[in-house]
């Protein structure tokens, strides 16, 4: 792990089962099934695996992989992560229930840099509404329905308001974003690894336009504060797992020592242990081998070993 994530902590909430479901219009949402349990967890602790199984489902789209196995596997991917946290990740702030209006970054699901806050949750509740009334800057919110989950949101009420929220079982987000949000990351790793290693100097118009590419990575950053525990310690306020895995990211992707790459063999992404590294395991490694073998011998007119 990074020595920047080695100390510190963040909270995030997953639950113990998730399920697709479509809305009457067709749109399909991901969330929490309703006798799923909800658990606390500190999302640095699997840092360097979270990105890897983020970047690898975004090759699965990438690649054209069938709907049904990007599903299962983004499925899987919130079972032990949970889900993005796109609501608070795409406004300008986390605390826009303290606003009369939602004010968005520039981003790739929804073209408006305005919308009203009712509307904007809408997009996240799509089969149950949340008990809120909203009235300018204020807003209350009642959770007197569900025990567990109220008791959820006593839990996390350090957390701005939209956050909770996020964190409730009703919550659920869009499939076709969830895909295009994981592709955007394979994407960018892919277009780093191709700047290196696919072209030389001499290749400066291909080069330009990964530069370009590359320079489109941006968003909200998350902030943090120091809290005085057995020692000084960094306190994540991400308030959105999205920002958390793009910060993470970053660290990964400009990291000298344990390099992210694509294994020779089965084309998956893994954290090198040294940089050298070409292949995500040894099995790998001696499959890898035993074709290139059999391979050179079909090309000389040998006759191959059975493998």
């Amino acid at each position: 792990m990074n020595p920047f994530f080695e100390q510190n902590r963040a909270s995030w909430v997953r639950y113990s089962k998730y399920e697709w479901k479509k809305t009457e219009d067709g749109t399909l949402y991901l969330l929490p099934t309703l006798d799923a349990v909800p658990k606390i967890y500190n999302p640095m602790e699997t840092a360097q695996q979270l990105v890897v199984d983020a970047l690898n489902i975004g090759r699965m789209g990438t690649r054209k992989k069938p709907d049904t196995e990007i599903q299962k596997a983004i499925l899987d991917f919130a079972t032990k992560y949970g889900l993005f946290g796109l609501m608070t990740a795409l406004p300008t702030t986390s605390k826009f229930m303290d606003y009369e209006a939602v004010y968005l970054l520039k981003n790739p699901f929804i073209r408006a840099e305005t919308m009203d806050t009712m509307d904007y949750l809408a997009l996240f509740f799509p089969f149950k509404k949340p008990d809120l009334v909203k009235r300018g800057i204020q807003s209350i919110w009642s959770r007197q329905d569900d025990k567990p989950m109220l008791a959820l949101m006593l839990t996390m009420s350090d957390q701005p308001l939209a956050v909770n929220m996020g964190f409730q079982r009703e919550y659920g987000e869009r499939y076709d974003w969830l895909k295009q949000q994981f592709i955007e990351w394979a994407f960018l790793f892919v277009t780093s690894t191709l700047y290196y290693d696919a072209y030389s100097e001499k290749d400066v118009q291909p080069r330009m336009l990964l530069q370009q590419s590359m320079a489109a990575f941006d968003g909200n950053a998350p902030t943090y504060h120091i809290a005085l525990l057995e020692k000084p310690t960094l306190i994540w306020d991400f308030h959105s797992l999205l920002l958390g895995i793009q910060l993470m990211f970053s660290f990964m992707l400009t990291e000298e020592k344990t390099p992210l790459r694509i294994c020779r063999h089965c084309d998956k992404i893994f954290v090198a242990s040294r940089p050298s590294n070409q292949f995500c395991s040894p099995e790998c490694k001696n499959r890898y081998n035993v074709y290139k073998t059999r391979a050179k011998k079909n090309k000389d007119g040998e006759k191959p070993e059975t493998i």
